[in-house]
């Protein structure tokens, strides 16, 4: 959603059913890390959430980076 302003607010949420809290955080981070090395190519203004989902447990960095990056472009979020 746009949120008037010139910086974009990231929000990540991660199920207990996922897992314990080492496994909710592991996600977040690495979520938050493949967004941070793609902020620069990233549509300004704009409020992101992202619902993680049981299949991301399985899911390597590489992964969850290229889901993030078709997920943006799909949404034309994406710069490049």
């Amino acid at each position: 959603m746009p949120n008037r302003t010139a910086t974009n607010r990231l929000g990540i949420t991660v199920s207990k059913k996922l897992g314990g809290a080492v496994v909710r955080n592991r996600v977040k981070r690495l979520i938050r890390e493949s967004y941070r090395l793609h902020e620069d190519i990233i549509v300004k203004g704009y409020d992101i959430v992202i619902v993680a989902r049981k299949r991301i447990i399985e899911t390597d960095y590489k992964g969850i980076s290229s889901a993030l990056v078709h997920l943006l472009k799909k949404l034309s979020l994406m710069v490049k």
